[in-house]
């Protein structure tokens, strides 16, 4: 039995071609994303480990304060006169002050350098090279204040060579001069992120905002002292509130932290869109050897009527199965590296770009991905070999070996069962809310999946009758043919058309998410929006305006008044906290917070104002006393003095500018708005405020419309890179699409050959298999949008409750052209079975056996 089914897989191996070459794009995505996984972060190690190799020690502040996203976080400094006492324990060989900061490499376009997220740094050159993780690779280390040092990478991006002139924002513009070029270890620097070293001097002035203050002090001990030993020394001498770590410790710290926050994030991103691809695949998996099996009805009664037992049947399929998942999976993981780079140009592309380097390839992504594409290949056709064990003997004198679908009243009943509980899960986790109910929700989702999924063939012919008289009555013969053919075979259709619909629905569900979002953001800008202008820095990489822009423009005769915004963190009442800040009387003119209680525009400098849920949910009331922690470490205390309703530009917490300033070394705001004088139109206030601007390299000045639109491009940025990677499962489900009516060719040669005997037409013939596969995939099209957008508002009534975020909006024209790309996709699923039928001889398809 094991020779017939290899030799039977080796006879027919052109009917799975499609099913194999599925698999193999199922894998290959996923090993794929292993592989770039496992290449970035071996990548990371070794830049770590090179460049921290002469490092034995940091002493640096224990004090961290983050909130209000993943690039507000803070840091402590230290005395810069610990330098000193440090180098003078016994044991150390150097002792270099360090500086850390913001500070961003203006182009001559006027943008800073940098992608979308890495962070543009700043700080002070090292004099020590084995401390220094950066290389000079030409020029020279800055000696004056107005000399700098920035990274190779940077200096490509922006254009710049030794002995040019540059600006750099600390926020406050700085005119530099580039007087060396370095490297990051042997890298050009960490993906885009940018370096720019000062002398220590002006690093200290311009970043630590203070000549007595460093962030931490690198440490590199004498030959024979081991990096436990001389840390045990420096703790010794140092003060109790500070830290100091081996350097083997901080280069781990580092890679941990790149792995929890970046990699992991991005690893979970790329394997959900590989499950994705991979469930799709199993839908076509399935369907190809269910149609096998009934395409061998005979063969397999033959095999029982001489003596094959049931299970001999179903170990035949299943080894046939099996060999197809071996050499597809292997094939996979092979195609997984051309597949890791693709993935990583993509992200290259779309502004994220990433650290290069060689392929690292793990023992663990070859065997993850090779059994998942095995095992998932076995069970997708283990419900055929099922059905083909149970084959009677006596079937071996039909004729005829036709797949029978099911639409029975159990699969109506399961169907109907499985859906509702699915819907009834996704309701009560919309009403209800809260991060509680997400589980709940994603449960709901699923089962809805797989009670259409069961319920396909009961729904799948009446579809397939009201989805086909367009085709019928435009179409002629053809298309009444077309329609009857999905019409008669309800659980072929619904299979095929199953994984368009799963990929379908994915796709709508990000596309309704993200215009739900934009919709409220765009709401919300337009509620609280009292300003006529904006100049907002962009939303990643951590970029800052200079908070003197603010007054600056609102000298001009055009504008009536400006208020710059600003974002930091402090520990409020024992919790991190984000907060805003900025002047309190401005922003009372110029944006409207719904102030309930207390007055924003005279708020006192020792208070706070907060929203109020945040009000509701700490008991805080007008008057509460509040402790607020600030990096520094000094600790004051405020009181409510202001409570409004209207959150999304502000936050929970706003602190006024002239409280938050003393404590923050960098203080920049994110956005500057705007309100103009009377009788100014936009485009006169635009003409006025962009000169100023300029002066201190901001960004251009938005509107409200191009603000809107500049707040909400990162969705579509980020819609766009889902979009790409969805296209791969939408691949594979038209693929089987084809797949599944060229098997079906081969079932229907009599039919066909008949067809064609009677005078149909080569291309007659050509047009009704192209109309059936046009009607399955607009079939799965129309169930996926109908899915999509239900679980897609369910998605937003659980982030808008749990978050505030969200206003559920179906994008009407893009799901239009999701259904239009859908039937083009289903005619050019149909070109090489219509093909294929149309070469069918006449004679030898009308002949019996």
């Amino acid at each position: 039995m094991l020779r017939i089914s290899l030799k039977s897989a080796w006879g027919h191996k052109r009917r799975l071609v499609g099913t194999a070459l599925a698999v193999f794009l199922g894998v290959a995505f996923l090993s794929g994303t292993l592989v770039l996984g496992d290449t970035l972060s071996r990548n990371f190690d070794q830049l770590f480990a090179e460049t921290t190799a002469g490092t034995d020690a940091v002493v640096q502040s224990p004090r961290s304060i983050s909130g209000g996203g993943p690039d507000i976080e803070q840091t402590g400094f230290l005395d810069a006169d610990l330098v000193d006492t440090i180098a003078a324990v016994d044991g150390v060989a150097a002792a270099e002050p360090s500086i850390n900061g913001y500070a961003a490499i203006i182009g001559p376009d006027g943008e800073a350098v940098g992608g979308n997220g890495p962070p543009r740094l700043g700080g002070n050159w090292i004099t020590d090279p084995e401390l220094n993780p950066y290389r000079l690779v030409d020029g020279r280390a800055p000696e004056a204040d107005d000399e700098v040092v920035i990274n190779r990478g940077a200096a490509e991006d922006a254009g710049l060579e030794v002995g040019d002139t540059a600006t750099v924002q600390v926020p406050t513009p700085l005119e530099v001069t580039v007087v060396g070029i370095a490297t990051f270890g042997d890298a050009d620097g960490i993906g885009d992120t940018t370096f720019t070293a000062f002398t220590l001097d002006a690093a200290q002035r311009w970043i630590a905002g203070d000549e007595g203050r460093i962030s931490s002090v690198l440490v590199r001990g004498e030959d024979g002292v081991s990096q436990e030993e001389l840390v045990d020394r420096i703790e010794a001498v140092v003060p109790a509130d500070t830290e100091t770590l081996t350097g083997a410790e901080v280069a781990q710290d580092r890679v941990d932290e790149i792995n929890s926050d970046f990699l992991g994030m991005l690893r979970t991103f790329l394997t959900m869109f590989a499950g994705i691809a991979l469930l799709v695949a199993t839908f076509s998996i399935y369907n190809t050897f269910s149609i096998i099996v009934a395409q061998r009805t005979r063969e397999m009664a033959l095999l029982r009527a001489v003596g094959a037992a049931r299970r001999q049947v179903l170990a035949a399929v299943v080894v046939e199965a099996l060999a197809v998942g071996v050499v597809a999976s292997v094939a996979g993981v092979v195609g997984g590296l051309g597949i890791a780079g693709l993935l990583k140009g993509m992200f290259d592309a779309f502004g994220f770009a990433l650290p290069a380097g060689g392929m690292t390839i793990t023992a663990t992504a070859v065997l993850v991905s090779a059994a998942v594409g095995i095992v998932a290949t076995v069970v997708a056709a283990t419900a055929p070999a099922l059905r083909a064990s149970r084959i009677a003997p006596l079937a071996a004198l039909r004729e005829t070996a036709v797949d029978r679908s099911g639409t029975s009243r159990a699969r109506a009943v399961a169907g109907a069962v499985i859906l509702g509980a699915g819907v009834a899960a996704v309701l009560t986790s919309a009403a209800v809310g809260g991060d509680s109910v997400v589980l709940l929700a994603g449960v709901g989702a699923v089962a809805c999946l797989a009670g259409v999924v069961v319920a396909g063939p009961v729904v799948a012919r009446p579809a397939a009758s009201v989805l086909g008289l367009p085709l019928a009555r435009l179409r002629g013969m053809g298309g009444v043919l077309a329609r009857r053919n999905a019409m008669r075979n309800p659980r072929r259709t619904s299979a095929t058309a199953s994984a368009l619909l799963v990929g379908v629905g994915v796709v709508v569900v990000f596309t309704v998410f993200a215009a739900s979002i934009k919709t409220y953001l765009t709401d919300t800008i337009d509620r609280t929006f009292g300003s006529d202008l904006v100049v907002s820095a962009p939303a990643f990489g951590g970029a800052g305006i200079d908070p003197s822009l603010a007054p600056a423009i609102a000298e001009l005769p055009e504008v009536a008044d400006s208020v710059g915004l600003g974002t930091g963190a402090a520990v409020i009442e024992g919790d991190e906290r984000g907060v805003r800040y900025g002047d309190p009387g401005p922003l009372s003119q110029i944006i409207d917070l719904d102030v309930t209680e207390g007055s924003l525009g005279e708020l006192a400098d020792d208070q706070v104002a907060v929203s109020a849920d945040a009000a509701e949910d700490e008991g805080w009331r007008l008057g509460s006393p509040l402790t607020v922690e600030f990096i520094d470490g000094s600790t004051e205390r405020f009181t409510v003095g202001a409570i409004y309703e209207e959150d999304t530009l502000i936050g929970n917490l706003f602190v006024p500018r002239a409280a938050w300033v003393p404590h923050a070394p960098q203080a920049m705001d994110n956005a500057v708005y705007v309100s103009l004088a009377p009788g100014v139109d936009l485009e006169a206030g635009k003409a006025a405020i962009q000169p100023v601007v300029d002066r201190f390299d901001g960004p251009d000045v938005q509107d409200r419309d191009e603000y809107a639109a500049d707040q909400t491009a990162g969705l579509d940025m980020m819609l766009g890179v889902i979009y790409v990677l969805l296209a791969l499962a939408i691949l594979i489900a038209l693929m089987g699409i084809a797949n599944t009516l060229s098997l079906s060719i081969h079932e229907r040669r009599r039919e066909l050959g008949v067809l064609r005997a009677v005078g149909q037409t080569r291309r007659q013939l050509r047009t009704m298999v192209r109309d059936e596969s046009v009607l399955i995939a607009v079939f799965g099209t129309v169930g996926g949008l109908a899915l999509g957008v239900f679980l897609g508002w369910g998605l937003v009534q659980v982030a808008s409750s749990s978050s505030g975020v969200g206003v559920f909006t179906a994008p009407v024209a893009r799901l239009a052209v999701i259904l239009v790309v859908g039937a083009v996709a289903g005619v050019l699923a149909g070109v090489r079975p219509a093909r294929r039928a149309a070469r069918l001889d006449v004679l030898d398809a009308v002949r019996s056996d």
